[in-house]
């Protein structure tokens, strides 16, 4: 029995899972995936630390060799299977089912408490029009979110009513966006947000550029330290950073894909999408840098000592800017509005990936998917986060899931994608029917050797680190680091094996047509690429070699 047709009568049927209206609405949706916290907050820090300008150069062999490579793949796993995460890895191979419910699952325990932090900016957009932070940011931020610190850190339901209401309102705003749909909810926001997001952080650069002190904070941020390329850390630092940061290979990309127009081409928007990000990176670079220069030089101190990123950068550093910059107020409302916009159109195409799993899974209609998914996701996020215990549950989750979540099953997927299942010419092939940018070998050896060889190391290296510190994460007790850190990215794993190992109901979209009404393509042939038939008017025509 073949995956995609188990009974008669069910095989003409078509799925009703939505679509883009066009190629923009799908970049514009993409880049607002990619475009995230992790821009604003994370690569000025990981840039100024590993070589200031002379970064950018294994930042964009990064790009090349495996962020976008890798983009190409998921690409072209939803769009030639047209599912979600599971359906799609289903189809590819039925065995391979596992490694979408994985990444449903990493993006499920991400999207819990990504809404935290979109709460957090939200308030804090609010603040920063009276800075209500006063002269010691840090302390305030330790009375907002009331968090327990580490070795205090335990299980505590203890509400904070600040929290809870910015987190009710974040997910209801989720609810009603991916109740929207496809086209009407994720594209139209994204197509709306992502170039307010532009506009509101090229205006924030400006005024930064012209805060005294902020030459020296560019000077700092783009000097190079060319000896710092001979540092193996620095390029795994570079990989770390596009991975994280292009949305690849936990599930995102390849589901939106799925939403794609036969053709369409895929190679060149994926250009556009990977460009966009980082040229959005530079620019967060240079206007967190501009900031910090000039925090700097406010307190008599070098840049080094001003320089952090995460939540220390947003909701601490960039206060204390506010507090003392002309037109404070305006900077901050620029920065967690941006903060706001970017974390949003991120955590909506996050929640997407779980949404499109149970749609497919149970052949739901859109409104009941979004209610039986967001609405179950919102409670126990809010429930959970909303909390004293928000702050270092977030904490532990987001460093295992990122590092032993998204980084394992990248690893996992290419390895399996390249030498088990042997699908990558299929997958080339795909690709090439209408796109602009041909692949060829040089993509082959990227998705083959370089991702899975730096995954791969970054996972050993992460783990050695973890292991041989002398002290737990973050001085977090070690049952609590042990329970919300290892055990639950084990648990990932399993659960998802044993969710693959589920039948799909016989109404479910695993065995209907897909929405155009035609069939969906066959498992790839091991080692094998597509016929190239002049007559296919799409890829999904094309049939392996045999």
């Amino acid at each position: 029995m073949s995956a995609t047709s188990p009974s008669a009568g069910t095989e003409t049927q078509s799925a009703d899972r939505g679509a883009f209206s066009g190629r923009t609405a799908f970049i514009f949706a993409a880049i607002g995936s990619a475009v995230g916290l992790g821009n604003i907050w994370r690569f000025p820090a990981v840039a100024y630390e590993n070589g200031g300008g002379a970064f950018i150069l294994p930042y964009l062999v990064a790009l090349l060799s495996a962020g976008i490579p890798l983009l190409f793949l998921d690409y072209a796993l939803g769009h030639r299977w047209r599912g979600s995460a599971p359906a799609a890895w289903r189809r590819f191979r039925r065995w391979t089912e596992f490694l979408g419910w994985w990444q449903v699952l990493i993006a499920l325990i991400i999207a819990l408490y990504y809404a935290l932090i979109l709460a957090w900016a939200t308030n804090y957009t609010i603040f920063s029009l009276d800075q209500r932070w006063g002269d010691d940011p840090a302390a305030f931020f330790g009375e907002y979110t009331q968090a327990l610190g580490g070795a205090d850190a335990t299980i505590s339901f203890d509400v904070v009513p600040a929290v809870l209401i910015s987190m009710i309102v974040v997910w209801l705003a989720v609810i009603v966006v991916m109740a929207l749909g496809v086209q009407k909810g994720i594209a139209a926001s994204s197509v709306v947000f992502i170039p307010l997001l532009v506009v509101m952080f090229v205006i924030l650069v400006v005024r930064s550029l012209f805060l005294p002190g902020a030459i020296d904070g560019l000077d700092a941020f783009f000097r190079p330290n060319w000896g710092a390329l001979a540092d193996p850390a620095v390029w795994i630092a570079a990989y770390g950073q596009i991975f994280f940061s292009l949305s690849v290979a936990f599930g995102i990309m390849l589901t939106y894909a799925s939403y794609l127009k036969k053709k369409t081409d895929l190679t060149g928007s994926g250009l556009v999408v990977g460009f966009a990000n980082s040229s959005f990176e530079i620019l967060c670079g240079i206007g967190v840098f501009s900031a910090l220069g000039f925090m700097a030089q406010a307190q008599g101190v070098a840049i080094d000592e001003v320089v952090t990123s995460g939540v220390g950068l947003a909701f601490i550093a960039f206060p204390t800017i506010i507090g003392e910059a002309p037109a404070g107020a305006l900077i901050g409302v620029l920065f967690f509005g941006s903060l706001v916009l970017a974390g949003f159109t991120s955590l909506i195409s996050i929640v997407e990936v779980v949404i499109a799993a149970i749609q497919d899974k149970f052949g739901l209609g859109r409104l009941s998917a979004t209610l039986w998914v967001s609405v179950p996701m919102a409670v126990v996020s809010t429930v959970l986060f909303s909390t004293t215990m928000g702050l270092p549950l977030l904490d532990v989750m987001d460093k295992w899931a990122n590092e032993y979540g998204i980084v394992a099953v990248a690893a996992v997927s290419t390895l399996i994608v390249a030498y088990l299942v042997r699908g990558l010419p299929t997958l080339r092939d795909h690709l090439n029917h209408h796109g602009t940018f041909p692949v060829g070998r040089i993509w082959m050896l990227c998705v083959a050797v370089i991702a899975p060889l730096v995954l791969g190391v970054s996972l050993i290296l992460s783990t050695i680190s973890l292991v041989t510190s002398g002290t737990t994460y973050e001085g977090y007790p070690s049952w609590f680091v042990l329970v919300f850190g290892w055990l639950m990215a084990i648990g990932l794993v399993v659960v998802a094996i044993v969710l693959s190992l589920i039948p799909w109901p016989a109404g479910s979209n695993l065995f209907k047509a897909d929405s155009d009404g035609d069939p969906i393509a066959p498992e790839v042939v091991s080692g094998r690429g597509l016929d190239a038939d002049p007559s296919a008017d799409t890829p999904h025509a094309l049939r392996s070699v045999r």
